[in-house]
């Protein structure tokens, strides 16, 4: 029984999409460099753990309380939405998924300490507001559709990024705001598309996001919008000097976004079984792709 529940606490954690923190965190970095600060290996673990835990501690907290508000049972899931399944598997292991998430924020939380012990008080204007994002976000979040919309984008970008930085003494520039703005425009444009499938579980269970609000027609337009200003913007900051030349990298994925923008409309009301469940993969790579080819043009561009 107890590898069962280990198993579902695993899977809680929704180990496919933890790759996403330590981009995040990467690009923290290489902000941090090129400043250029001193890099002290302990410290650039320290913060890659923490991202991990910070995302892991999202994904775990929601997979409980879906599970607590019976939407597990309502979804239709996909490799992309729907929850992972492991509790409605094994409900028994639903004290152990809370358990792994307190203690996963519990872990953040040490860690952000240490690091406003080393850096001051700084580290609070973005720890003290990624703590609330991971505690709120499912519970109470979900029912304010704009909020919604912009935490996501909030916690991966503005605050993981910058706060990476921060944490190496790094300091805010031009930069790490346009590159925290790709960043936060792309992972709310994720959120945004994977909440398709489950716009009428979501609606029965209280939550009020923008799927539910404008229509999946309209919110996919948004998609479109918020991923099409992600690489309008590499393009501005290049062309302002707040981003290097080597950024244009980004744009190599372009053209999967664009069919991606094209196709969503005509598909938001289909079922996860039709063809939105492949365009989603498609967003996941091309967010995956883009965030790895700004990585990489900052790191050229530092050379």
């Amino acid at each position: 029984m107890r590898q069962i529940y280990r198993l579902a606490v695993l899977r809680a954690t929704r180990p496919s999409f933890l790759v996403l923190a330590p981009l995040c965190v990467l690009l923290g970095i290489a902000l941090a460099a090129r400043q250029p600060v001193p890099l002290s290996l302990t410290e650039v673990v320290l913060v890659l753990v923490g991202g991990l835990l910070a995302h892991a501690a999202v994904n775990l907290l929601n997979e409980y309380d879906d599970f607590r508000s019976g939407l597990d049972h309502l979804t239709q899931r996909t490799p992309f939405s729907g929850g992972s399944g492991a509790l409605p598997a094994a409900p028994g292991a639903a004290p152990a998924v809370l358990a792994a998430g307190l203690v996963a924020l519990a872990g953040v939380t040490i860690i952000g300490v240490a690091f406003l012990w080393w850096r001051g008080w700084p580290m609070l204007a973005v720890g003290l507001p990624g703590l609330a994002l991971v505690v709120a976000y499912t519970r109470w979040l979900t029912r304010s559709p704009w909020v919604c919309l912009m935490a996501p984008g909030l916690g991966f970008g503005p605050l993981m990024v910058l706060g990476t930085m921060l944490a190496l003494g790094g300091t805010p520039d031009a930069t790490s705001l346009w590159v925290s703005l790709v960043v936060g425009l792309l992972v709310s444009e994720l959120l945004l598309l994977n909440q398709l499938p489950d716009r009428d579980a979501d609606r029965y269970v209280g939550r009020r996001h923008l799927v539910i609000l404008l229509g999946a027609h309209r919110a996919a337009r948004l998609v479109g919008v918020l991923l099409l200003a992600a690489f309008a913007l590499v393009a501005l900051g290049i062309l302002v000097g707040g981003l290097p030349t080597t950024a244009w990298l980004v744009w190599l994925v372009l053209p999967g976004a664009l069919w991606l923008v094209w196709r969503l409309p005509a598909e938001a009301l289909a079922t996860p079984s039709s063809r939105l469940e492949p365009l989603m993969g498609l967003n996941v790579g091309v967010l995956l792709g883009a965030l790895t080819l700004l990585l990489l043009g900052l790191w050229l561009g530092t050379a």
